[in-house]
């Protein structure tokens, strides 16, 4: 047998990988008035959010009443809410007014961190 190895007696390994790029998000809705109307209600509660975090980082920082280790906490947690929705809100608000429906995988590693 001085042919070809054959299947069983390759001499070369074959690798086998592959990258992921983008991932593909599914659609809220289909029609663009859904489309629309899912951005005013992300942005809606994205406000709302933003100004009742707000508020309660304000009356924490300036009252001195307030300066207790429950409402340490609660300061913290409204900083990390404010991280959260900064973060994961506005791509999903410019997915449904754009219609796009992938994210890089970059993208995706920096809203989970």
């Amino acid at each position: 047998m001085t042919g070809d190895p054959g299947f069983h007696g390759q001499s070369e390994e074959m690798s086998n990988s592959s990258s992921i790029s983008h991932f593909l998000l599914l659609p809220l809705a289909d029609t663009r008035q859904l489309q629309l109307l899912h951005f005013c209600l992300f942005l809606g509660i994205s406000l709302a959010a933003l100004l009742g975090n707000g508020l309660i980082i304000s009356a924490v920082a300036c009252g001195h009443l307030l300066h207790t280790p429950m409402f340490f906490f609660l300061l913290n947690l409204a900083l990390t809410d404010l991280g959260s929705i900064c973060t994961t809100v506005p791509k999903a608000m410019h997915n449904s007014l754009w219609d796009t429906r992938n994210i890089s995988h970059t993208g995706c590693a920096a809203q989970v961190f």
